[in-house]
Protein backbone atom coordinates (compact mmCIF):
# COMPACT_ATOMS: atom_id res chain seq x y z
CA UNK A 1 0.00 0.00 0.00
CA UNK A 2 2.82 2.42 0.85
CA UNK A 3 4.62 1.71 -2.45
CA UNK A 4 1.39 2.27 -4.36
CA UNK A 5 0.75 5.56 -2.58
CA UNK A 6 4.32 6.70 -3.19
CA UNK A 7 4.11 5.83 -6.89
CA UNK A 8 0.80 7.67 -7.30
CA UNK A 9 2.09 10.75 -5.49
CA UNK A 10 5.31 10.86 -7.49
CA UNK A 11 3.44 10.63 -10.78
CA UNK A 12 0.67 13.06 -9.90
CA UNK A 13 2.60 15.74 -8.07
CA UNK A 14 4.12 18.57 -10.05
CA UNK A 15 7.52 16.98 -10.63
CA UNK A 16 9.62 19.84 -9.31
CA UNK A 17 11.84 17.61 -7.17
CA UNK A 18 12.33 15.17 -10.03
CA UNK A 19 13.27 18.03 -12.35
CA UNK A 20 15.78 19.39 -9.81
CA UNK A 21 17.13 15.88 -9.26
CA UNK A 22 17.72 15.45 -12.98
CA UNK A 23 19.41 18.85 -13.25
CA UNK A 24 21.63 18.37 -10.19
CA UNK A 25 22.31 14.66 -10.62
CA UNK A 26 20.74 13.79 -7.26
CA UNK A 27 17.95 11.49 -6.20
CA UNK A 28 14.61 13.23 -6.00
CA UNK A 29 13.90 11.69 -2.60
CA UNK A 30 16.81 13.65 -1.09
CA UNK A 31 15.50 16.86 -2.60
CA UNK A 32 12.02 16.14 -1.22
CA UNK A 33 13.49 15.62 2.24
CA UNK A 34 15.37 18.89 1.89
CA UNK A 35 12.10 20.71 1.09
CA UNK A 36 10.35 19.05 4.04
CA UNK A 37 13.08 19.85 6.55
CA UNK A 38 13.49 23.37 5.25
CA UNK A 39 9.73 23.91 5.52
CA UNK A 40 9.82 23.01 9.20
CA UNK A 41 12.74 25.32 9.90
CA UNK A 42 11.60 28.36 7.90
CA UNK A 43 7.82 28.30 8.53
CA UNK A 44 6.71 26.92 5.15
CA UNK A 45 8.38 29.46 2.86
CA UNK A 46 9.88 26.66 0.67
CA UNK A 47 6.33 25.49 -0.01
CA UNK A 48 5.62 28.82 -1.66
CA UNK A 49 8.84 28.54 -3.67
CA UNK A 50 7.87 24.97 -4.63
CA UNK A 51 4.49 26.10 -5.92
CA UNK A 52 6.10 28.90 -7.93
CA UNK A 53 8.57 26.43 -9.45
CA UNK A 54 5.71 24.05 -10.23
CA UNK A 55 3.85 26.83 -12.03
CA UNK A 56 6.94 27.78 -14.03
CA UNK A 57 7.66 24.15 -14.98
CA UNK A 58 4.05 23.60 -16.01
CA UNK A 59 4.00 26.72 -18.19
CA UNK A 60 7.63 26.97 -19.31
CA UNK A 61 6.76 26.63 -23.01
CA UNK A 62 4.30 29.51 -22.80
CA UNK A 63 6.77 31.61 -20.84
CA UNK A 64 9.55 31.01 -23.38
CA UNK A 65 7.20 31.93 -26.20
CA UNK A 66 6.05 35.08 -24.42
CA UNK A 67 9.59 36.35 -23.84
CA UNK A 68 10.73 35.62 -27.37
CA UNK A 69 11.15 38.75 -29.41
CA UNK A 70 8.35 39.16 -31.93
CA UNK A 71 9.26 40.11 -35.45
CA UNK A 72 7.12 42.05 -37.84
CA UNK A 73 6.58 39.09 -40.15
CA UNK A 74 5.71 36.63 -37.32
CA UNK A 75 2.03 35.97 -36.87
Amino acid sequence: MIKFLRRVLEKNVFGVCQWWGDKLGMRSSRIRLFFIYLSFVTAASPIIAYLIMAFVLEHKDLLKEGFRKKRVWDL
